[in-house]
């Protein structure tokens, strides 16, 4: 038998923690559950455990996130999307509704079946990366409901008021597995696409924001990396926006794609100071409204501008960027292999996206 390697090895240990881990969890919930029970069931020593995850809360999310991949994988999207907002978001909910706990379930297997975060994230970054995140999701669902045009902010706040509907479904039944009917529910979410919503004024910021540097800067494109909606592999060869933003601005995403112009290829780029806590927290989060949205949108309408879970910080470092934390907000354009504008700080995908006219890009 050959021997395996030592990535083998270690793919093979990590997978062998999930299991334990998942077992652990559904067995004794988030709070009861202990790390070295978890390796006793993986037949392994504590310091293996810590060599693949760095805590309980790591392992929690990498169990959450990899039950997220696995219903990313196994969604099967539909022959046509559905004919409107209404009855999209009314699909959208019915299943997004499927992980309600049962009856049934255990405290800790209905908390899994939720991909609770009750009693999870005791951080100040890592709850500020959770509403970052809410907020980049409803942006996602409002692209999904709107593919053809740029997003309006009625349109993200009415599936902002449909994530806000069925995490608040969640939390009920979480505590009261069985409360609510979930024909309701998905009905209450359909009506919410008429809601007479205004759309908002630009952030009061967005006017302050300095320029974009006009500039010409060689760089190296990356190449093979991986679209969370579509599942296809790219590279930034291109010509396009890159906004590369941390776990705790990506409510920028929005400004950036209300400020592009049509036929902009936008690649949102999501780093952290933390990849294995607040960079899980973001995967689970964004693989998750993926795959539901998988079910309910046909693949050529899914959400338009790419998205790449940016462990490693190579894109980053590919844009100028080396040092990344969750308040990190960089942009650039690209045309012709080169680097025509940049921007840094706060408002960076905005001003970056504004720039696009010809006497500006020369």
């Amino acid at each position: 038998m050959a021997r395996l390697t030592r990535a083998q090895q270690q793919e093979r240990t990590r997978a062998a923690v999930l299991v334990a881990a998942r077992q652990e969890f559904a067995e004794h919930g988030y709070a009861g559950a202990k790390v070295d029970r978890i390796a006793e069931r993986a037949e392994l020593t504590r310091g293996a455990v810590y060599s693949n995850f760095t805590g309980k809360r790591a392992l929690y999310l990498a169990v959450l996130a990899d039950a997220a991949e696995q219903a990313r994988a196994a969604a099967e999207p539909p022959r046509e999307s559905p004919a409107t907002a209404g009855q999209a978001l009314g699909a959208f909910a019915r299943i997004w509704l499927e992980r309600l706990p049962l009856a049934a379930d255990t405290p800790g297997r209905g908390h899994l079946r939720l991909r609770s975060l009750s009693g999870v994230l005791d951080t100040a970054p890592a709850r500020a990366a959770l509403a970052e995140l809410v907020r980049f999701e409803a942006l996602l669902l409002a692209l999904a409901l709107e593919p053809h045009a740029p997003p309006h902010t009625g349109t993200v706040r009415r599936a902002e008021l449909a994530l806000t509907l069925l995490h608040g479904a969640a939390g009920l039944a979480e505590i009261a597995p069985g409360a609510g009917d979930l024909f309701d529910l998905a009905r209450a979410a359909e009506h919410l696409a008429v809601l007479p919503v205004p759309d908002d004024a630009d952030p009061p910021h967005l006017p302050f924001v300095s320029p974009a540097s006009v500039t010409r800067d060689a760089w190296t494109a990356p190449r093979g990396l991986h679209d969370e909606i579509t599942g296809r592999r790219f590279g930034l060869d291109d010509d396009g926006v890159v906004v590369v933003l941390g776990a705790g601005r990506l409510s920028a995403a929005e400004e950036a794609m209300r400020s592009a112009r049509p036929g902009d290829e936008l690649t949102f780029v999501v780093v952290t100071g933390d990849p294995a806590e607040t960079g899980r927290l973001a995967r689970l989060r964004i693989v998750d409204i993926v795959a539901c949205l998988r079910r309910v949108f046909a693949p050529g309408e899914l959400p338009r501008p790419r998205v790449v879970l940016d462990d490693t910080g190579a894109v980053a470092a590919a844009v100028g960027r080396d040092a990344v934390d969750d308040s990190t907000e960089v942009a650039v354009r690209t045309r012709d292999g080169l680097i025509v504008a940049r921007a840094d700080g706060r408002g960076a995908g905005h001003a970056v996206a504004c720039r696009h006219s010809p006497q500006h890009m020369a």
